[in-house]
């Protein structure tokens, strides 16, 4: 991929790294040869990304040519947010605390020079707000009063560096510059660049590693070239073309932001953002499953708890649920009226919505997988031994039901028509839609965007064709909003 440094006239940087041209805004803004030119990626060290300046034009044009701005507008507009900075200075706030805890005085700017800081123990620091805010040259202000808040975030151009740090901002430059900014391309022609977002670390993460190996090798097998990447690679993700979340979503949350990002950038993403926010939660899906026609069990949305009326149109015992609620958490049985007042009141608590909803005994419930509006897998996932859920938590940690994979055509067709119904009221990405079968009745309890996607569990039918199926969704909708046509 070429790679270019733009300014606002070639003495502006006078760095010289190898295989980088330095070209002048002027000339790429208007240069007719520029708009034919495919793969490049454009540093911008315009002298301002203010709106209508010569930088912006750059970042802007880039991204209408396809090129790679660096920054792109997203990022001088995150930066010019009060709301984002707000956000990232909540997020990052142990890490700020930690790093200027030795700091003195009450005012605090913090330099970053492509993700690096002269002081090394600012290094981390300098690397998380450089994922947060991708930009070449930036400082971050900072305030103390009762403790250290981020108060702005700036780019700068390289005439404000001062002449003390030029000689450390022409090494982290040469080194960032001059790194491979692709995965690896695999024996087979590379079509497309697929990031997959996962924590190594999280407790209750979607897919195990075997199972994020098996995804890797089916995105190479289908033309991609993959690379994992974490929180840190927030301001990479302009370099792909298509984002996989196996990283467990939540809307308050970075892989929210990541799914924003990269459908901004006009990366495909699963799961996309409209899909997060429907999918977490409850209120929202209530009503567009009833919308549907979708069969759910008897629901009833509420601001406050009135015990009559939930013991005569739901009765008891009942489930209660936090709007936001995920892996059982959130959720709660009320066998009795002190247990719907208890329980309603710790959810009203935080949330100014309650979903009560008719409890439905069954020795497991369906999850049926659907992407793109077809069916994908099936499995009976049994509660947890001696519990009312499939996941139970006690002081030894959570305990899990017994997964079951099933053959699609040995699923009852009511229940997969059901569940490809309830997942098109969401979207047409990768969904986990719960139901039970009790009697006559096959119900909705939920629609679960992230679906839990484990090695020796959801695949132990389809093995490897379940994998290859999600990365063909995915060269699917690359093609098509490339006009290429399907695979």
């Amino acid at each position: 991929m070429r790679t270019i440094v733009v300014v606002h006239r070639p003495n502006d940087w006078p760095i010289q790294v190898r295989g980088i041209e330095v070209v002048a805004a002027r000339a790429y803004l208007t240069d007719p040869a520029w708009t034919k030119e495919r793969g490049v990626r454009v540093f911008n060290l315009c002298r301002s990304y203010g709106y209508q300046s010569e930088g912006y034009y750059v970042s802007l044009l880039a991204a209408a040519r396809r090129h790679r701005p660096f920054p792109d507008l997203r990022t001088v507009l995150d930066m010019k947010s009060r709301h984002f900075v707000r956000t990232v200075d909540e997020d990052l706030d142990e890490l700020i605390q930690r790093s200027l805890a030795d700091i003195q005085s009450d005012r605090f700017e913090l330099s970053i020079y492509f993700g690096k800081n002269l002081a090394q123990r600012h290094e981390r620091l300098a690397r998380r707000l450089f994922s947060q805010f991708p930009a070449p040259l930036k400082r971050a202000h900072f305030q103390h009063t009762d403790r250290w808040k981020m108060t702005s975030i700036t780019p700068i151009a390289y005439r404000d560096v001062p002449e003390s740090h030029r000689e450390f901002v022409a090494a982290a430059a040469a080194e960032y510059l001059g790194r491979p900014r692709r995965a690896p391309r695999t024996p087979k022609a590379t079509r497309y660049y697929l990031a997959i977002l996962h924590n190594p670390d999280e407790e209750l993460r979607p897919s195990n590693q075997r199972a994020l190996v098996k995804f890797r090798q089916a995105a190479q097998h289908e033309g991609f070239a993959v690379e994992m990447i974490r929180r840190e690679d927030y301001g990479r993700l302009a370099e792909f073309d298509a984002l996989f979340l196996r990283e467990t979503t939540a809307v308050d949350h970075h892989t929210f932001r990541f799914a924003q990002r990269a459908e901004s950038e006009g990366l495909v993403v699963i799961d996309d953002p409209t899909s997060i926010l429907r999918c977490t939660n409850k209120v929202y899906q209530a009503e567009a499953l009833q919308l549907r026609g979708v069969a759910m069990p008897k629901t009833w949305i509420t601001d406050q708890m009135d015990a009559d009326h939930v013991e005569q149109t739901i009765g008891l015992p009942c489930v209660l649920k936090h709007p936001d609620s995920c892996f059982s958490r959130g959720v709660f049985k009320a066998s009795s009226r002190a247990e719907l007042a208890e329980k309603s009141d710790l959810v009203l608590r935080e949330s100014d919505l309650l979903v009560v909803q008719e409890y439905m005994p069954s020795e497991f419930d369906w999850r049926i997988g659907v992407i793109g509006g077809k069916p994908l897998y099936a499995c009976r996932y049994h509660m947890a031994s001696g519990h009312w859920q499939i996941v139970a938590k006690d002081s030894k940690g959570y305990r899990y039901g017994r997964v079951e994979p099933v053959p699609l055509d040995l699923v009852p067709p009511r229940v997969v028509r059901t569940a490809i119904r309830a997942a098109g009221a969401i979207g047409d990405g990768l969904y986990g839609v719960d139901l039970k079968s009790v009697g006559k009745r096959i119900v909705v309890t939920e629609v679960n965007d992230n679906p839990n996607l484990d090695f020796g569990c959801e695949d132990a039918i389809l093995g490897d064709e379940l994998y290859r199926g999600i990365m063909r969704y995915f060269v699917d909708r690359l093609n098509a909003t490339r006009g290429k046509g399907t695979s």
